[in-house]
């Protein structure tokens, strides 16, 4: 079993997020989502977290909210304080 602390911040990010992204567009026409996965473009399909500060540095971001500038699910906007 891998140790989350063996890995760099952006390591541990990669695993829920790209990593899982990768292993859904492997699914083909049962895939859960049109569009492609893991790009910032016109008509791609959008899970995106703005925070205030540095993800390559440390996770401690994620234990508050107000670290939080901008979300965005399914390429809709749920929170702006940018």
């Amino acid at each position: 079993m891998l140790r989350l602390s063996a890995l760099s911040p952006l390591q541990a990010l990669h695993r829920p997020t790209d990593a899982a992204g990768q292993l859904l567009a492997l699914s083909g026409p049962r895939a859960p989502y049109d569009g492609r996965l893991g790009v910032i473009e016109p008509g791609a399909l959008a899970d995106l977290l703005v925070i205030d500060g540095d993800p390559s540095a440390d996770l401690d971001w994620l234990e508050d909210t107000d670290n939080l500038r901008l979300m965005v699910k399914n390429g809709r906007v749920h929170k702006d304080s940018i």
